[in-house]
């Protein structure tokens, strides 16, 4: 009988916004691949979780890819996590839960929900966002232009990821490309001691001070 693969959701920020089920899946299972064997330990550790770790990230190769095809086969379970928020989405995941579909379908692949900073994030922007568009984190250098473009021209409210050291220039890139008077929100280090919003139209938020540190989401009102 095979082992489950389980993707789990870990906290982005708040480690009491894991799940009750995440806390008991990751006890249960034989190992935990992770993006960062020293940020999950440190999860696993504030809640006393014995279960080993190994990694698992965006750069892993193929026979990381089989030894954990190899452990599910043997009938052992195992989880994925990423640092925070859920494997798959801007994530490393996607890859190896196709691989493991197309390798064994009989392998069960659950998941355990929890949080996801873009939802948090459009929760909180006042936005209606019954239809939305999540383009993950820009590109770092040529096709930056042809992406804001994208989000300019996107029919629904479009939600972003950026890091702490390209928030600055983010903001100006949707001035180029953005109406005066459209609405922005921007959430930064969601659920942490430092958590703060932004909002208003980008001819405004332009001139607001960001602080370049921390982790950001950009949702743009259409």
């Amino acid at each position: 009988m095979n082992g489950i693969l389980y993707i789990i959701s870990t906290p982005i920020g708040n480690l009491g916004d894991i799940t009750l089920r995440a806390v008991a899946t990751l006890k249960e299972v034989s190992c935990v691949f992770c993006e960062d064997t020293r940020v999950t330990k440190n999860l696993l550790n504030h809640f006393d979780i014995k279960t080993p770790t190994k990694s698992f990230h965006q750069h892993s190769d193929r026979s990381k890819y089989n030894e954990i095809l190899e452990i599910l086969q043997k009938g052992d379970s195992v989880a994925l996590v990423s640092d925070a928020g859920t494997p798959g989405i801007s994530d490393p995941g996607s890859e190896l839960i196709a691989y493991i579909q197309k390798a064994n379908k009989d392998i069960n692949i659950v998941p355990v929900p929890g949080v996801s900073a873009v939802v948090t994030a459009l929760s909180v922007s006042g936005f209606p966002v019954d239809k939305f568009v999540f383009m993950g984190f820009p590109p770092n250098k040529n096709k930056r232009k042809k992406y804001f473009t994208e989000v300019a021209n996107n029919k629904y409210a479009t939600a972003f990821y950026e890091s702490n050291h390209r928030i600055e220039k983010a903001i100006k890139e949707l001035v180029e490309v953005l109406p005066e008077d459209t609405e922005v929100f921007i959430a930064r280090e969601l659920t942490k001691k430092f958590e703060s919003f932004y909002k208003g139209k980008i001819k405004d938020i332009k001139d607001i001070v960001v602080p370049n540190k921390g982790e950001f989401v950009v949702i743009i009102k259409k």
